[in-house]
């Protein structure tokens, strides 16, 4: 990006604008590292399956935790106006993930088994090769329960470790900042989940609670901000969506692109799915992230670059959204690591237009809460802007009507229906979905 371009962007960024960056150090290649990690990773899962299964009779005797691939041509139909390109467009239904109802039962149900499998074994209570089942049991359930599984969050990764723990038996403690939704909060309290509040925003309520946790030997703390484990229980969800594609006749290669939208706050979820995505589909798979205007967090530190950690508040944005999960003001360090070279780009939204998608989503009978329709501005960006039809140009040239775009929905079946019913509404009221707010080139 030119000197004046960046300046531009910084300018849009702090106005708190819809902005699009695309990563100057973006390579698409082949990953073998990230092949092997995802591979390990659904070998996990699988060997999960018959205690998801005993937990969770819902999900059947497979004990897959999986989430339908969508078309949305309503949507297709009433984006495409912006971007005439789009000729395929789905949506990874995440937002109506078994157990959780979001993406976060990927990463928090996957660390919170892991991590009592290993308590498990560690105490003989499970021989290696014995029956995983067994940890759904009085016996596991007693030991469990003299032990505690604690997690910062803003709600979505709260309510699935919350939920696994306490299904295996452990004291949970969510500790939430000050703009968790009050339903969310009620859920886990209903569950007997503790919950802490804090006066302070994520990062903080995170940082105190590791501290919390910390001094105590018989807590776990899964944490956002560094877990591998999360970052794996998530990667896995690449070989889902190629089974889906396949399925569906769409294999994805050099002439027929795959672009992925993913909402991002602290950037475990996205990054998880996104390295996922490039060890499956090696350099035919572009991810974006996408964050609100006021809470870019991803975007300030990867524009930063490697070497300090970058905060929204130092551009003087506010960091406060109607999408609660994504309201955070520094990304992951871990996951700008691995992002380094495999992230496309991120590109900014208003809260606005989140609830013009939502209500253009409800359209198709998807329940989304506002953070999840964030990545239906995608195709705008790319085709829209500058910064996107060059990308286009570098990535794409000549396959951009191929390409097949996925807008990943994070979150919303839990949604209270009053308060889904007042997002719809909002969303219609602010007029059509088919554009975004502001000159975007």
């Amino acid at each position: 990006m030119s000197q004046p371009q960046d300046d531009r962007l910084l300018e849009r960024l702090r106005a708190g604008q819809p902005v699009l960056w695309t990563n100057p150090d973006y390579t698409p290649a082949e990953d073998p590292q990230a092949a092997a990690d995802v591979a390990q990773a659904q070998a996990d899962w699988q060997s999960f399956a018959p205690l998801l299964a005993a937990l969770w009779p819902e999900l059947g005797a497979s004990g897959a935790i999986r989430s339908e691939l969508i078309a949305v041509p309503g949507c297709r139909e009433a984006l495409a106006a912006a971007a005439p390109d789009l000729a395929t467009l789905l949506v990874k239904g995440d937002h109506a993930l078994p157990i959780a109802g979001s993406v976060k039962a990927r990463g928090g149900v996957f660390e919170v088994l892991s991590t009592a499998v290993a308590q498990a074994r560690a105490a003989g209570l499970l021989a290696e090769g014995g029956d995983i089942a067994t940890l759904a049991g009085p016996d596991a359930r007693a030991f469990f329960a003299k032990r505690r599984i604690a997690v910062g969050s803003t709600g979505n990764l709260g309510l699935s470790v919350g939920i696994s723990a306490r299904a295996l038996g452990y004291a949970a403690t969510v500790h939430m900042s000050h703009d968790a939704k009050a339903w969310k909060v009620a859920r886990l309290r209903d569950l007997g989940v503790e919950v802490v509040q804090h006066r302070s925003d994520y990062s903080a309520a995170v940082a105190t609670a590791r501290d919390i946790a910390a001094r105590d030997p018989l807590t776990h703390f899964v944490d956002d901000e560094s877990s591998a484990l999360l970052f794996n229980g998530y990667s896995a969800a690449a070989a889902e969506l190629k089974d889906q594609l396949d399925a569906m006749g769409l294999v994805i290669g050099p002439e027929r692109p795959l672009i992925l939208y993913l909402p991002c706050g602290i950037g475990g979820a996205p990054g998880g799915i996104a390295y996922g995505a490039r060890g499956v589909f090696g350099a035919d798979v572009h991810p974006f992230f996408v964050e609100p205007v006021q809470a870019p967090s991803a975007l300030v530190q990867m524009r930063h670059g490697p070497g300090r950690e970058t905060s929204v508040y130092e551009l003087g944005l506010s960091n406060r959204t109607e999408a609660d999960g994504m309201a955070v003001a520094t990304m992951s360090q871990l996951v700008a690591e691995r992002m380094r070279k495999r992230l496309a780009g991120v590109f900014t939204v208003t809260d606005d237009d989140l609830f013009r998608w939502l209500a253009m989503a409800d359209a198709e009978g998807l329940r989304l809460e506002p953070s999840a329709a964030s990545g239906f501005g995608g195709p705008r960006m790319l085709q829209g802007t500058e910064a996107g039809r060059a990308f286009c140009f570098a990535h794409l040239a000549g396959r951009g009507a191929q390409a097949v775009h996925v807008v990943w929905t994070t979150g919303g079946a839990f949604l209270p229906e009053e308060i889904y019913q007042s997002h719809v509404a909002t969303g219609r009221s602010l007029g059509p979905a088919s554009g975004m707010q502001g000159d975007m080139t």
